[in-house]
């Protein structure tokens, strides 16, 4: 008897030894929930923190609207008893259309500035060929303009770069040309267009049979001096016009003296 009762202890108190240690063990769990649930609060709180005050508002605004419905219809129909057909459905609104608000507004503020400083490097270049044009007595050959399509810088070709009906460069030309190449090498972004153009008097000769062969010839005789100048030939394109893009009228004639020209166009990419 005495021994049964020895193993009926023993049972019972190796039993009762296991539900100790389990007990023991089971406020890690709760710990380790808590710890877990303070690193999530501390989380949040520093996210907010240092969140844009408007943008986290519009943020918010836009997930309202999402979870009340509005932008997924799909929760009030979830609701409904399902006899609501298709075409009496509400169409989606766009996705949290604060949050496209918000990028438009920095994607239009980025191309404003870039906008700008295009604006006023080109200013800055106009600048320094006006000057070199008044101290060398060509303002009457020699004008720049920012417009629309970016920078031009417009030479009358007469007495200037060429001969009547010829495409070889004078070699007066030269230190204009040079002045130039000098102020397009500053800057390495702009795409640059060398555009010829003529007066509508008919030429024909072996060379150049139309005024598109002329004007054409003329603006690439400008980028291969500007290639050998040192401009990057990656940039440069010459167009010939012909008598299509007149400044002033061709019936006089300083008006087709104004119309034979070459221009140089640094293009806008902004």
């Amino acid at each position: 008897m005495s021994a049964r009762g020895g193993r009926g202890r023993r049972r019972r108190g190796g039993h009762g030894h296991d539900g100790e240690h389990e007990n023991d063990e089971r406020w890690l769990l709760t710990y380790a929930d808590m710890i877990t649930l303070l690193m999530a609060l501390f989380m949040v709180l520093f996210s907010i923190s240092s969140v844009n005050t408007s943008k986290f508002e519009s943020l918010q605004r836009a997930m309202q609207d999402a979870f009340s419905g509005k932008i997924l219809p799909g929760g009030e129909s979830i609701q409904q008893t399902g006899a609501q057909t298709e075409a009496n459905r509400p169409a989606a609104t766009p996705p949290i259309p604060a949050i496209q608000a918000i990028t438009q507004q920095l994607s239009a503020a980025k191309t404003s500035k870039a906008a700008a400083k295009e604006n006023e490097d080109f200013k800055a270049l106009k600048q320094q060929i006006d000057a070199y044009a008044k101290d060398h007595g060509l303002s009457d050959k020699l004008e720049t303009k920012v417009t629309r399509r970016g920078l031009v810088i417009r030479l009358l070709t007469d007495k200037v770069l060429y001969d009547s009906g010829s495409a070889t460069l004078n070699p007066a030309a030269t230190p204009l040309l040079d002045r130039i190449s000098s102020l397009l090498r500053t800057e390495f972004d702009h795409p640059i267009v060398v555009e010829g153009h003529t007066d509508d008097q008919r030429i024909a000769s072996s060379r150049f049979p139309s005024n598109w062969e002329l004007s054409a010839a003329r603006a690439t005789a400008v980028v291969r001096f500007l290639i050998r100048d040192h401009v990057s030939p990656g940039r440069l394109a010459a167009s010939g016009y012909g008598a299509n893009h007149p400044l002033t009228t061709n019936a006089s004639a300083d008006g087709r003296a104004r119309n034979r020209r070459v221009e140089i166009v640094l293009t806008r990419q902004n």
